[in-house]
């Protein structure tokens, strides 16, 4: 809430439910339209100058965040709290998003009713969580099955289209969002034992599993369901579920799914990149000086960078953990499961197509741009080579 009965006019603008424009830009329209995605260290840095410069004189403003995730989970809590941080740091003070624990405003990965709703400021989440309310559809901002790396699904999200397809599916609902942080590859789930037949496992398994990946499990005959990452492993340990796919290696030690389920398999076909997002209340966002509303571009902006840097260094020496500390064997698809997967989520795109126009609308929408990206991604693609790391 805002405090005091009456705002005062201290030189700050009253927002216009847009991002501001910036002199040093020239107010482009591009930079207008896709000013999410800000270089990190120089516009942080100006917001925070002027808004050291300014301090006194801001109006103090006090928000309440819900995250899906623990602020000791590995940056997919991490990242709130340092957010939190960077956005007091930023307003000297006078203006505060407090992060609250799953569960202490509302349950771990039901942020958004809440939030549409005004009940809670803000959430820290993930689009793949709004499916029960939004629809399977909402799932494609997240991750998807098979997908792009971080710079093509970024360059969808922020300058094809993708995040004007997210508000188109917000706004009615009282909501908006900002992408704030992505993570690189998952790990495609832990199993009891080593998956010898695949085709014959899959059947009838009962399985934790996120998002569009769920939809081509369930092809493969999984039974899937979706639990917040602290219900996991109970679920797992009393046999709720037999297997269970959730993040990265950094983050799955800390749930220690590792120690009922030992065999861990790859690659994370189902989510390469995943981006997830800050909910905001839209009718609150939008009364917030256009300073504050900047801040809060700078500071998610901040934390997709140092979240998906932070994943990149540290997931290697989990694995060395998982393996070497925890017992964790690491096993891989073979390329004949992955094009099983992979024709099965074809399908899934294309049935969900026929069925869902909203569905198809965004879809087609991430289909062309990837198709219009290939015409790039495709000249400059590099098979790897790793002579040198194995001398």
């Amino acid at each position: 809430k805002v405090r005091g009965a009456q705002r005062q006019n201290h030189g700050v603008r009253r927002s216009t439910g847009r991002l501001p424009e910036f002199a040093s830009n020239g107010g482009g329209t591009m930079f207008d339209k896709h000013a999410r995605f800000i270089a990190v260290a120089g516009l942080a840095g100006s917001v925070a100058a002027v808004a050291a410069l300014d301090a006194g004189a801001q109006e103090r403003v006090r928000w309440k965040m819900a995250s899906a995730w623990g602020a000791a989970v590995p940056v997919l809590g991490s990242t709130g709290v340092a957010f939190s941080k960077r956005i007091e740091q930023m307003s000297g003070g006078n203006f505060r998003i407090k992060f609250h624990e799953p569960g202490a405003l509302v349950p771990g990965a039901k942020e958004f009713e809440p939030v549409a709703k005004g009940s809670v400021d803000a959430g820290w989440t993930t689009p793949g969580y709004h499916t029960g309310v939004l629809g399977g559809a909402v799932a494609f901002f997240t991750a998807v099955p098979f997908g792009p790396q971080l710079g093509e699904f970024q360059a969808w999200k922020l300058f094809g289209g993708g995040n004007e397809l997210r508000e188109e599916m917000y706004n009615p609902h009282g909501a908006t969002a900002i992408d704030n942080f992505c993570i690189g590859p998952e790990t495609s789930g832990w199993f009891r034992e080593e998956v010898t037949n695949p085709d014959e496992y899959f059947k009838g398994l009962k399985m934790r599993f996120f998002g569009l990946g769920a939809q081509v499990m369930q092809k493969m005959g999984v039974s899937t369901q979706l639990l917040a990452g602290a219900d996991i492993f109970p679920a797992l340990e009393k046999g709720v579920i037999d297997a269970t796919e959730f993040s990265m290696p950094i983050t799955d030690i800390k749930y220690g799914f590792h120690q009922v389920a030992s065999f861990n398999y790859f690659p994370g076909w189902h989510q390469q990149i995943s981006c997830s997002e800050l909910l905001i209340n839209k009718e609150k966002y939008e009364a917030l000086p256009e300073a504050y509303q900047a801040m809060i571009h700078a500071a998610a902006a901040e934390q997709v960078l140092l979240g998906y840097a932070e994943t990149e260094a540290t997931n290697p020496t989990a694995m060395i953990e998982m393996t070497e500390k925890h017992g964790v064997q690491v096993r891989r698809w073979n390329d004949e499961t992955l094009a099983t997967l992979e024709r099965a989520w074809l399908e899934v795109l294309g049935e969900q197509s026929a069925s869902d126009p909203v569905f198809k609308k965004i879809a087609d929408s991430y289909l062309a741009f990837r198709k219009t990206y290939s015409i790039w991604g495709d000249a400059q693609l590099l098979k790897g080579t790793y002579q040198l790391t194995r001398k």
